[in-house]
């Protein structure tokens, strides 16, 4: 993967309204399509990337989406906290727009590789102003790798080329960079697509297994059996993880219903899977 030069992207949005249309982006092609209730999809390189509602942040049309914010919600319950939140990952920036409504005094960056794809997210979107939410242009490993030990209590991990996070963001070596800037206490939160024989995501978590001393995983129950291709969320940390009851409720009482693996049953998952190093 070629690395674009780390800048920023902090106008405001220009345009009041998005036209639905297919553009031209650095790392090849986005669409965006108007999903006929007010909402617009995008699109990148052919696999779905975004959904955003411009009149209500809090809607998530992604379950995954949906499953980290009842992680960090029950994490985090004061909504009043100065949360330092890196999204590794932005798009449309539809999670980062989300929670810096949820908790209007956290921080956020969100850092993309594609720079074209930046400035159109600003230009569609009626994005928070730094510094409430800043755009970064780079490469994620190289941003992770860049900044200060200990700046950051979340660090969320969205990244796809096409269908699949790339290899240099799934290995220990990254993972320990990344707990690396989380303050005490701070929590990991990485989106894995998988096939339905899930070798790769098993793999995931033995991986950061090797960085977190506690791992949590949130999918739908087939996912988990290997009936469906689709998205397990690993949330990791050193400290205690979400884990209540009330979180098990959310995630049940969702549209599209979440399980939750803890403890040993979230280790077990993993199956002995070798983990990723660079060297490999």
């Amino acid at each position: 993967m070629v690395s674009a030069p780390a800048t920023t992207i902090d106008a405001m949005a220009t345009s009041p309204r998005p036209e639905a249309g297919v553009f031209q982006i650095s790392t090849g092609t986005a669409e965006l399509a108007d999903d006929g209730v007010g909402g617009w999809l995008l699109t990148i390189n052919g696999a779905q990337s975004s959904h955003v509602d411009p009149f209500d942040p809090a809607n998530l049309e992604f379950e995954y989406m949906r499953q980290m914010t009842a992680a960090l919600d029950d994490a985090h319950p004061d909504r009043t906290a100065p949360l330092r939140m890196l999204h590794l990952g932005a798009a449309a920036c539809a999670l980062p727009r989300s929670l810096a409504h949820r908790y209007p005094q956290s921080r956020h960056v969100a850092v993309e590789i594609d720079a074209e794809l930046a400035r159109l997210a600003r230009d569609w979107f009626d994005l928070p102003r730094a510094p409430r939410l800043r755009i970064r242009v780079g490469d994620a490993r190289e941003v992770v790798e860049a900044l200060t030990e200990g700046t950051r209590d979340v660090v969320i991990r969205d990244v796809f080329a096409e269908s699949v996070t790339p290899a240099h963001l799934k290995t220990v070596e990254f993972t320990r960079a990344v707990r690396r800037l989380l303050a005490p206490g701070g929590l990991y939160l990485a989106n894995c697509g998988d096939r339905r024989d899930l070798q790769s995501v098993r793999r995931e978590v033995a991986t950061i297994a090797e960085a977190f001393s506690n791992i949590e995983l949130i999918a739908d129950p087939s996912m988990f059996k290997g009936r469906r291709s689709g998205n397990i969320v690993v949330v990791a940390g050193d400290g205690p993880l979400p884990d209540s009851p009330a979180l098990e409720r959310i995630l049940r009482s969702d549209p599209e219903p979440a399980r939750l693996l803890t403890g040993g049953a979230a280790i077990d998952f993993a199956r002995r899977a070798p983990a990723f190093w660079d060297q490999a």
